[in-house]
C-alpha cells in the first residue's frame, strides 16, 4: 500500500483555538463530506490523515489542504490491513491520533428492499459498520485509550426513520448509531463518541436523490435548501472539539429541519 503525503514539520502555523494542534484520521475523505470535515479541522489548526479508495483523488485532497497539514493513505475502509496501516502512518507522521471520523460509506443498491440481494446488504454493512468499528478499535489501542480523544461517526437520517429505496443503507446507518452508543459507553470517560445524521447533502454520493429535481427535493426542507458538505464539516468539528466536552453517545441530526414536517399534512 502506498502513502500520499505533504511534507510536515512542527505544529500548524494557523491557530484554531484552545484545542488546536491535534491530529485526526478521517475516512472517505478525498471529496464530499469527508473532505469538508478534514478542511474544517485544518482550519481549526489540526493536522489530518485522509483515507480513500482512489489514490489520485486523495493526492489532490492532500494538496488542497496544504503542506504540513495532511497525509493520505489509500485503501479500502473495510480491510483490516488498511485500517492498521492508516493508523500506523498517522502515528508515524504526527505522533498521535486524537480524533477519528468514520465517514467512509457505500450504498450500491437503489430500490425496494424486498428485491435487494443479500450479498449487497452484506457489502453495505461491511463498509458502513464494520469498518467504523475496526478504525475505532485501532485508534483506541494506538492512542486514545491512554491519552483520550473523540470519535464522530457519520450516519444518516436514513438510520433514524424508514428510508424508501435505500433501505439497506438505512439499516446500516441505524446500526452505526447503535455502535456509537456502544463505543461511547465502553470508551468513557477518556474518549467521547458521537454521530452525525445528515439529511440530503449535495455530493456525488447522494446525487441520485436530487439530480434533475433539486428544487423539488429541497422543497421539503424548512430551511429551503439541501445541505452542502460544509454544513456537516462544521458540525463534526464542533463534536470533536473541547467545546463539546460533555457530549457523548449522541446523534446530532443535521437535516435542515426535515423532521419538523413529520406528521404535518
Amino acid at each position: 500500500m502506498t502513502q500520499t503525503t505533504a511534507s510536515h514539520g512542527g505544529a500548524p502555523d494557523a491557530p484554531g483555538g484552545p484545542d488546536s494542534g491535534r491530529v485526526a484520521l478521517v475516512t472517505g475523505a478525498s471529496r464530499g463530506i469527508g473532505y469538508a470535515i478534514a478542511e474544517a479541522l485544518v482550519a481549526r489548526g489540526h493536522r489530518v490523515c485522509l483515507t480513500g479508495r482512489g489514490e489520485e483523488a486523495l493526492n489532490a485532497a492532500v494538496e488542497r489542504l496544504g503542506a504540513g497539514r495532511a497525509i493520505g493513505v489509500p485503501g479500502k475502509a473495510h480491510h483490516e490491513a488498511h485500517q492498521a496501516e492508516a493508523v500506523a502512518r498517522t502515528m508515524e507522521a504526527f505522533g498521535r491520533v486524537d480524533y477519528l471520523v468514520n465517514n467512509a460509506g457505500t450504498s450500491p443498491v437503489f430500490g425496494p428492499i424486498a428485491d435487494v440481494e443479500l450479498s449487497a446488504v452484506a457489502k453495505v454493512y461491511e463498509t458502513n459498520v464494520l469498518s467504523a468499528l475496526g478504525f475505532a478499535q485501532q485508534t483506541y489501542r494506538a492512542w486514545q485509550r491512554e491519552h483520550g480523544g473523540a470519535i464522530v461517526n457519520v450516519a444518516s437520517v436514513a438510520g433514524l426513520s424508514a428510508s424508501p429505496f435505500v433501505g439497506a443503507y438505512g439499516m446500516s446507518k441505524a446500526a452505526m448509531i447503535n455502535l456509537t452508543m456502544q463505543l461511547a459507553h465502553e470508551f468513557a470517560p477518556l474518549v467521547r463518541v458521537n454521530a452525525l445524521a445528515p439529511g440530503v447533502v449535495k455530493t456525488k454520493f447522494a446525487v441520485k436523490l436530487y439530480e434533475g429535481r433539486e428544487e423539488e427535493a429541497a422543497a421539503g426542507y424548512p430551511m429551503g435548501r439541501l445541505g452542502v458538505p460544509e454544513d456537516i464539516g462544521g458540525a463534526a468539528a464542533f463534536l470533536l472539539s473541547d467545546e463539546a466536552g460533555w457530549i457523548t453517545g449522541q446523534t446530532l441530526a443535521v437535516e435542515g429541519g426535515i423532521f419538523l414536517n413529520a406528521g404535518v399534512s
